[in-house]
């Protein structure tokens, strides 16, 4: 009898002790961290599938652009000495970058789909111009007999050579170059167009037009001492990015125009050098081993680090805004679970732990709603139908529990403010955390107030 009695206590114990249940609560919290955690690697996976279908479509069309140059590269012979004394010659290039370098170009962008993902894309034509001084070999200690001037070359710096969608060909002086695809050397360039050239004159006007595919960025290095860059697009939503940012801009509706200009003095390498020719300048008279580095200065390496241009962005982005969306998920169900507990102790209505975790599975599927409905209408009103979707189940069930229209009404307009104003925290990028730490006090406040006058050991007894 004693045994029974014992049992039947703990049992009662049990189904009344509020520190109890709050652990129970806290329990099933952390084990709603799994979907949180799952929820965030699934938007993770769309987000990935996304971008493979962008890169699968620029692959075929052209990728990001960079364009570079041109520069004069001149081939000269050169005699070091190797650890066993012995005579090593081989042949390095000597590179000239342009006295001044102007750009302008027309950006068309446009829009293709693979599935349900959109892709941007663009096609650019550009009018490149500017002069080149006669190469001085005399500041880069070059003896004049090896210098192979019949072998110089121009060349022209594409980071991807399918989106070339017309013959390239450089006005140089009076002649007309046609240029080739390839160069011979990768000191600067690791893809591009090159022509042979003379050097008879003191300076060299040149000029060449570029008709080409890219997507999503198109960049420029910074080659001339001077470097003008003018380009106008009728894409409305441009994000300007690398080292500078445009001198003029003008951004509406109907596109924008920005201009750019960037001194040799800006970057961190010279006018003129031999192979990358970014540290310090050997001396060739030397019979020493040659100390420069044989590291490629290309455009994905030093010279992209000054590099400038512009990203084509679409308007929203609904990856990034449903996973900023979920970081509030646990919130989100503390703040649920904790209404539906002061319901349960105020009103002596028991609520199962089963009830608690549907409840919280419900606020949980809100985010998967939000991402895939987000993948075919616009995101603001994704969050509109899963807010409403969610809404409806949790008011009814919380009907089913309690069986009170006021109950039901009142958890049904916290819910629906709780949504509103994580929504509102989307909306603000740069205001987010203070209008969020402001949210929360309030809610602490509220419920300091309501739960002011409750006796917790008498609610325990």
């Amino acid at each position: 009898m004693e045994q029974t009695s014992f049992f039947e206590r703990f049992s009662q114990w049990v189904r009344k002790s509020v520190t109890l249940k709050i652990f129970i609560i806290g329990i099933l919290i952390l084990v709603l961290l799994i979907p949180s955690a799952l929820l965030g690697s699934l938007i993770n996976e769309r987000e990935q599938t996304r971008n493979e279908a962008i890169d699968e479509v620029s692959s075929k069309w052209g990728n990001k652009q960079t364009i570079g140059g041109p520069i004069i590269s001149i081939p000269f012979n050169l005699k070091t000495t190797d650890e066993k004394g012995n005579i090593v010659e081989r042949t390095d290039y000597a590179h000239f970058l342009p006295e001044n370098l102007k750009i302008k170009g027309i950006i068309t962008p446009e829009k293709r789909y693979r599935g349900i993902y959109v892709v941007v894309l663009y096609n650019v034509k550009l009018k490149i111009t500017g002069t080149f001084n006669k190469p001085d070999f005399k500041s880069l200690n070059i003896q004049k007999e090896n210098i192979l001037m019949d072998k110089a070359f121009v060349s022209l710096g594409v980071s991807d050579m399918k989106g070339i969608k017309e013959n390239v060909n450089i006005k140089w002086n009076d002649s007309l170059l046609s240029c080739n695809p390839g160069i011979t050397n990768h000191d600067i360039f690791s893809s591009g167009l090159s022509a042979p050239i003379s050097l008879n004159s003191k300076s060299i006007n040149f000029s060449c037009e570029l008709n080409l595919n890219g997507s999503s960025d198109l960049s420029f290095l910074p080659f001339g001492k001077e470097t003008l860059v003018d380009l106008q697009s009728t894409w409305s939503n441009p994000s300007f990015t690398g080292s500078f940012l445009p001198e003029k801009r003008n951004i509406t509706e109907n596109g924008f125009n920005a201009y750019w200009k960037v001194l040799h003095l800006n970057r961190n390498y010279p006018q003129q050098g031999i192979g990358n020719f970014v540290g310090t300048v050997p001396d060739y008279n030397q019979k020493i081993n040659y100390p420069v580095q044989r590291d490629n200065y290309s455009a994905n390496t030093n010279g992209d680090e000054a590099s400038f241009g512009v990203k084509l962005l679409l308007p929203i982005d609904e990856y990034q805004k449903t996973s900023r969306s979920a970081k509030y998920n646990i919130v989100f169900i503390c703040l649920t679970f904790l209404a539906f507990f002061f319901v349960e102790v105020l009103n002596k209505k028991r609520i199962h732990p089963i009830q608690y975790l549907i409840v919280g599975f419900a606020i949980s599927l809100f985010y998967i709603l939000l991402l895939s409905i987000s993948e075919h209408l616009s995101f603001d009103l994704a969050y509109l139908i899963g807010c409403i979707i969610i809404l409806i189940l949790v008011t009814f069930y919380a009907k089913a529990i309690f069986k009170n229209n006021k109950i039901m009404l009142m958890i049904s307009g916290m819910l629906a403010i709780l949504y509103g104003f994580f929504y509102s925290l989307l909306q603000l990028q740069d205001y987010a955390l203070l209008l969020g730490s402001i949210g929360l006090l309030l809610i602490l406040g509220v419920i300091m107030y309501l739960t002011r006058n409750i006796d917790w050991y008498q609610i325990e007894e």
